[in-house]
């Protein structure tokens, strides 16, 4: 019988992998347990992983050369989390990602799954539509950016995950929005005002 984690992995992984294609790639497959705090990847690692968020929150930051550490994005259940730069261009990761909180995850490594799949069409659309939605969501983060304010990225973030605003400090999410936790605390009493008149 398939296990119905690994199933989900792939089939949320490769949107019209042909099902046949199932147990070859399961057994491919492994399940890990993250402590708060544990890296799963490190920045200058060239990291092929990917990995299938069954429970938990995974935090991916930099620190620039002034020692100031920024969140570039937050994963959380039922999203994938991967180096961007080592699967789509090749090169060392230039962030870490570390678990925020006990996170289960389901992981493969991408090099073993193009070796399984290689001269399969079907996993050339699937791998392909996975690379587009890696590209989408960067250039949706890019865009907040320039589209929305920093009240507007917050709203949008609550929209998208309500329970993240317990589980992440405060800090964190101020630089993943690009402000202060300052101006985080401004724009809450804004919020706030706002709805209770």
């Amino acid at each position: 019988m398939l296990d119905p984690d690994k199933t989900a992995f792939y089939i949320h992984l490769f949107k019209g992998i042909d099902p046949a294609d199932l147990p070859g790639l399961i057994s491919a497959t492994q399940q890990r347990q993250l402590e708060p705090g544990d890296v799963y990847i490190r920045e200058g690692e060239n990291s092929p992983r990917l990995a299938y968020i069954k429970e938990g929150l995974i935090r991916c930051y930099h620190i620039n050369e002034k020692g100031i550490e920024s969140t570039v994005l937050l994963r959380w259940e039922e999203q994938i989390v991967a180096s961007y730069d080592s699967i789509l261009l090749g090169k060392p990761s230039r962030f870490t990602y570390h678990a925020l909180e006990a996170t289960s995850i389901v992981e493969v490594n991408y090099d073993v799954i193009q070796k399984l799949l290689a001269n399969k069409p079907v996993f050339e659309q699937a791998r392909y539509q996975f690379v587009l939605d890696m590209l989408a969501q960067s250039l949706e983060r890019i865009e907040s950016f320039v589209l929305q304010t920093p009240e507007e990225r917050y709203l949008q973030l609550i929209q998208d995950k309500p329970d993240l605003l317990q589980r992440v400090s405060d800090k964190h999410l101020a630089t993943l929005l690009g402000i202060t936790p300052v101006s985080l605390s401004r724009i809450r009493k804004r919020i706030t005002s706002r709805y209770s008149r």
